[in-house]
């Protein structure tokens, strides 16, 4: 998965996820939601864009309908092993799954359900929702497959594996990063606000906004005026890691749709020069326009076809800053994309495209330069294992603190230190990961 795209970012801004209390389901609420359900199922597309499909053929939905339909389905995706093991069915039981979601919400009871389904064994089957999981495995009560949590546990422990779970299934913030470009974070705070959309500062990030009330901003006058974009507090973190200067060149190797390009062109006051690559061209497409609304005038964004195409080759070490949002298996992205959970893991596929990416950077840097890595993910061997190795691999480069980068901005995070590790539980953010990695201004000296 890349990062940058932020599959929820429709969820936010296309789908008005309003809240369904006090609110009864009705038939064609739990006909839509298991349909959807078994679509997502079949795992060729990600649940967002199944849920936009299905509502853009249904435009008579209004905002409520869509709520109860979307949080049944997130709701699944998100407890569907403590859902079946509370209800002893298969965890591919989606109508009982449904209904048992529905239920526990407050949204239909068991005589609705029940006409609903009309299957052999579902009184039973939903009347044991009552249960609890408190003696179920640990996968069962983190709701993860088992082979995640046997790569997490070790990490987390069982107590903070039960946290950050619990974290990861609750629906995300929408957080905003201001552009200083154009204007400041008090300003715009003070616009949203007379606006009726309630805003907060975010802990850590100096630019960035948070709004609980999930209602679309595409429409505002200062969102079209560039005044602001949507982008996770631990995305815009990491473009205060990067750090870049005005003069400097600095390339976003994997920028995606442009959302940590807009923020470093930012941090450079457009000044110096900003290459954004990406191997696929339709998602810099959305860049050109997005960084005109935002006044960049140093951005250039190019289509490659890997850390071998010739407009990388011309720019052999010559950045000062080199971003690398490495695509990753987005496991720190659960919050918004809980389907993921439920996806096999390529990790060897992923691992040889990471390092292969840090290793290509090495040809495209300064002496003296920086690589930031970065991932979306929350699982050792795409953050930790790959730069343990990269340093080994590469004597001239060494592990810059992270914590010390952010205490230059006055920006200090809990539990940062070397190397940036940012998570639900402990930061209210999405996972995330990244590391500086700094080239000497010599090479290291041969080891022969």
């Amino acid at each position: 998965m890349h990062c940058e795209i932020g599959r929820a970012a429709f969820i936010d801004g296309m789908i008005q996820m309003t809240s369904p209390a006090a609110f009864r389901a009705r038939y064609h609420h739990f006909g839509l939601a298991v349909e959807i359900m078994q679509e997502i199922a079949q795992g060729s597309a990600p649940a967002d864009q199944v849920l936009y499909h299905h509502f853009r053929q249904r435009p008579q939905m209004g905002a409520r309908d869509r709520g109860v339909v979307a949080e049944s389905v997130y709701g699944v995706l998100r407890n569907r092993r403590s859902l079946a093991w509370r209800m002893k069915v298969a965890e591919n039981q989606w109508n009982l799954l449904i209904a048992g979601f529905m239920i526990d919400q407050g949204w239909a009871d068991l005589e609705f359900a029940l006409k609903w389904i009309g299957t052999q064994g579902a009184a039973d089957a939903l009347d044991r929702l009552k249960r609890g999981d408190e003696d179920a495995p640990i996968a069962v009560r983190a709701n993860l497959p088992d082979a995640v949590a046997e790569r997490l546990l070790p990490v987390y422990g069982e107590e903070g594996l039960l946290a950050l779970m619990a974290a990861m299934n609750q629906p995300a913030p929408v957080d905003i990063r201001v552009n200083p470009l154009k204007t400041d974070r008090a300003s715009i705070q003070a616009m949203l606000n007379e606006l009726g959309l309630e805003t907060e500062t975010t802990p850590y990030a100096p630019q960035g906004l948070r709004r609980h009330d999930r209602r679309p901003l595409f429409s505002l006058p200062a969102f079209k005026d560039g005044l602001f974009e949507l982008q996770d507090e631990a995305s815009q973190l990491v473009g205060q890691l990067v750090a870049p200067q005005p003069g400097e060149r600095v390339l976003d190797l994997c920028a995606g749709a442009g959302g940590k390009t807009l923020q470093l062109g930012a941090l450079m006051q457009s000044k110096g020069s900003l290459m954004a690559t990406d191997i696929a061209a339709h998602r810099l497409d959305k860049l050109t326009p997005r960084m005109r609304r935002a006044g960049l005038s140093n951005v250039r964004p190019v289509a490659i076809t890997g850390m071998t195409d010739p407009h990388l080759k011309r720019n052999k070490g010559s950045f000062d800053r080199i971003l690398i949002d490495a695509p990753c298996s987005g496991t720190g992205t659960w919050r918004r994309n809980p389907d993921l959970k439920w996806r096999p893991l390529n990790l060897d596929e992923l691992n040889v495209t990471q390092s292969d990416l840090l290793q290509g950077a090495v040809r495209l840097l300064k002496p003296g330069g920086r690589i930031v890595y970065a991932t979306c993910s929350i699982l050792p061997e795409e953050n930790e294992r790959i730069v343990e190795q990269f340093l080994t691999q590469n004597p001239d480069f060494s592990l810059h603190s992270a914590a010390a980068i952010l205490a230059e901005q006055g920006i200090e995070v809990p539990g940062v230190g070397e190397m940036l590790r940012l998570d639900p539980a402990r930061h209210g953010t999405d996972g995330f990961f990244a590391a500086v990695l700094e080239r000497a201004h010599e090479p290291a000296p041969s080891q022969a």
